[in-house]
């Protein structure tokens, strides 16, 4: 399923004509230099501004990837190292210099020196990963164990030896995109249920138990969450995407510590949204996009509303936002060029 994923990603790409210059400026965003000819970026995480991490492939052949991390060191990007064999990474988690998850066929962890592969419990697909406060590490995604239509949402947890399935309510059938920890008694996972319409889908832990919690859908459209950010236990958001028709538009949700509320987003077509991030300086943004469209929205606080800004000329496939600093990583594919990665900072 990784690899059809990829292939879809690759033939979009490929789709695509004339190169730009590594270096081109897009409104506030910058294309940085990648040490990558050729392949694709899938996901990024900052620790500083000075320190950022990204994963993703290099086309060796036209049946040959190989997974590599790349690290930035505050004026460059460079390969920290390759990724075991038969690595396809999707998400990432970065705690520290040593202390790294990647999630995408199974899982791999770096201790700062090698990469060690870690399979999942049979039969998931992960979709996100991230690192709990205090040292747990928690994957998401979908359970398939039959084929992918039946799929129902999945949570493990790493126990320091190996993954473990967590148990879930009854949810129907669906997936897990995204999962944001604020502590090891406050989680929020997030995504989409299928059967009928296509509905958004939140679960909580509180420590104990995973709990259904009740979310806004888009009025009559298909609606999911591919992103989320927790501010705090009083601010959490989610972001994803509806479609009525065919085209698919921008949809953001809020938790106030009570509820989840729909808030007001731009109509952008195809302006799905893929994540979501708050800045040192206390600037939220959300990115996305489909094909040859990519968008950027801050929300203005002051108007209840997302305003639509300067967004990357890259087909957006990860989005971080930089601790202690106005920064932010966008990575994924250029929109011009034959499977050109692509990485661009916005300060």
């Amino acid at each position: 399923m990784r690899l059809a994923k990829l292939a879809t990603a690759l033939v979009c790409a490929i789709s695509l004509v004339s190169a730009v210059p590594a270096a081109a400026k897009v409104g506030s965003w910058t294309r940085t230099p990648v040490p990558i000819s050729k392949g694709d970026i899938a996901a990024v995480a900052a620790l500083t501004d000075r320190d950022a991490w990204a994963v993703g492939y290099r086309l060796r052949s036209t049946t040959s990837l190989q997974a590599v991390a790349l690290r930035w060191n505050g004026t460059g990007w460079a390969q920290e190292s390759a990724l075991p064999a038969e690595t396809y990474p999707q998400a990432l988690a970065v705690r520290s210099a040593t202390d790294i998850w990647e999630v995408g066929s199974g899982s791999s962890h770096w201790n700062g020196r090698t990469w060690t592969k870690h399979a999942l419990e049979r039969g998931m697909v992960p979709e996100a990963v991230a690192a709990v406060p205090g040292g747990g590490v928690l994957a998401v995604g979908m359970n398939t164990p039959g084929s992918i239509k039946d799929g129902v949402p999945d949570v493990q947890s790493w126990d320091g030896t190996r993954w473990r399935r967590q148990v879930l309510p009854q949810l129907g059938k669906g997936g897990l995109t995204s999962i944001a920890a604020l502590a090891p008694d406050d989680v929020w996972a997030a995504g989409y249920t299928t059967g009928g319409t296509q509905t958004t889908l939140v679960v909580h832990w509180d420590g104990r138990t995973w709990r259904k919690v009740d979310a806004p859908s888009a009025v009559g459209a298909n609606t999911w969450i591919s992103g989320l950010t927790a501010v705090g236990p009083g601010e959490v958001w989610a972001v994803g995407g509806s479609v009525k028709g065919s085209a698919e538009r921008p949809f953001v949700m809020r938790w106030d510590g009570r509820a989840w509320t729909a808030t007001q987003t731009p109509d952008v077509a195809d302006g799905r949204l893929r994540a979501v991030g708050r800045t040192g300086g206390g600037e939220l943004w959300a990115v996305g996009g489909k094909g040859s469209v990519t968008v950027a929205l801050r929300w203005n606080a002051t108007a209840r509303r997302w305003d639509t800004e300067s967004s990357p000329d890259i087909s957006v496939r990860g989005f971080a936002a930089v601790p202690q600093s106005g920064g932010l990583w966008a990575v994924g594919i250029a929109r011009q060029g034959d499977l050109v990665p692509a990485i661009a900072r916005y300060d």
